[in-house]
């Protein structure tokens, strides 16, 4: 006989809901995205994409696989030629040698960062996260059952700056882990070789875990084919994870695949992680990603080229208004900049989808430090993008 005492269905369907689930915040991007979709002719700059559909190169491949009958189960760490694409990739990259068992396959980068946080976080465990940066790894933390902690950057004449002092101080005996965006999303802040060597400093002498997220290397304005890298000062021993996607270099936003790059040891738990998630990426998406690695470097290139000429439109028509303040981005592809005298950046954004016809991101959806900004991305045909930014600098100059 069962004695436990009966429970009564008083509460909502919301408030009977897991507490990490019931809080995971809504998306200020999103909000901004859903508000401008229902509005006619306005040009999408709140997201991180361009106006580019995929190559048709990466499309047929895809095609070709769903042609030949490869819509079965597959491998749940990738295939063994996307795994081995993505070694020759990064070899290419970074200029020494990877082997295929240092890549897994995911479905999106967005669960390569629920993975790697569900490894080496939960309940009652602190994640450090320099903000101002993308808000889904927070929420990611949250809803695993972790906390966040945003620990802010600093902002001045010399533009974004990472506090390494105030990085510190927030590491506690709860602390697993510091997660690190670079090029950041949204400041372009870029960390150097300086800064990469004092953070990984900071994890080996607190026993952290740094979650690398190293989606736009390629997009760096500065000396050389890429961003500094984690991989430049690690040591192979060294707890680091890194996340990545196919949505940026090769205009895969929608497709939804990604990896994980981590010491081979770690290879069956992030297999059972992607098992008991996804159970692995569809094969047709996975022979378009080896598409992209084997045949895509000159649209990469074309991409980046778009895109830094798309940083000297939006910086320069802003600059012009007079009442915009800015660091011009060291990489990634959006500008974080703010407005004299606007305070509420939600209420800005909403104004300039329905005045200007642009679409932006509120700087509050991203985090301590970031509330009197406005994201622009600028990831774009010129002629499309210079018109739109002129639309925001008219409105701006009210």
């Amino acid at each position: 006989m069962n004695d436990l005492p009966l429970k009564p269905q008083t509460q909502s369907l919301t408030d009977a809901l897991r507490r990490e689930a019931a809080a995971a915040p809504e998306s200020g991007i999103v909000e901004a995205m859903n508000y401008g979709r229902r509005r006619e002719a306005v040009t999408p700059l709140w997201a991180g994409e361009g106006d580019l559909a995929t190559p048709a190169f990466i499309c047929e491949a895809a095609t070709r696989s769903l042609a030949a009958g490869e819509t079965f189960y597959t491998w749940q760490r990738g295939i063994p030629e996307l795994r081995e694409a993505l070694a020759r990739y990064h070899t290419m990259l970074y200029g020494r040698t990877f082997g295929p068992e240092e890549f897994y396959v995911t479905g999106s980068g967005m669960q390569a960062i629920q993975i790697v946080l569900a490894m080496v976080a939960g309940a009652g465990d602190e994640v450090l996260i320099p903000t101002p940066t993308w808000p889904n790894a927070a929420a990611a933390a949250g809803i695993a059952g972790a906390r966040a902690t945003e620990v802010p950057m600093s902002f001045g004449n010399d533009g974004w700056s990472l506090d390494l002092d105030r990085l510190a101080a927030a590491v506690t005996p709860n602390t697993r882990a510091l997660f690190v965006v670079s090029p950041s999303n949204p400041t372009g802040w870029t960390a150097t070789r300086e800064d990469l060597l004092a953070l990984l400093a900071l994890a080996r002498r607190h026993g952290l875990w740094t979650i690398a997220d190293e989606t736009y290397a390629r997009f760096w304005y500065g000396d050389g084919a890429r961003a500094p890298s984690f991989f430049d000062v690690m040591d192979a021993e060294d707890r680091v994870l890194f996340v990545n996607t196919f949505s940026k270099n090769w205009a895969m936003t929608g497709w939804r695949i990604g990896w994980i790059a981590a010491h081979p040891s770690l290879g069956q738990v992030i297999e059972n992680m992607i098992q008991y998630s996804t159970s692995g990426v569809a094969a047709f998406m996975q022979r378009a990603a080896v598409a992209a690695l084997e045949r895509g470097e000159s649209f990469v290139a074309h991409l980046i080229e778009r895109a830094r000429r798309g940083r000297e439109i939006s910086c320069g028509a802003l600059a012009a208004t007079g009442r915009v303040r800015f660091a011009q981005p060291q990489g990634a592809f959006y500008l974080f900049f703010s407005v004299d005298g606007e305070t509420d950046t939600r209420r800005l954004v909403m104004r300039l989808i329905d005045e200007a016809r642009a679409g932006l991101a509120p700087g509050t959806a991203f985090g301590a430090g970031g509330e009197r900004f406005v994201r622009l991305c600028f990831a774009r045909n010129a002629e499309q993008l210079q018109a739109a930014v002129d639309r925001v600098a008219g409105v701006i100059s009210r």
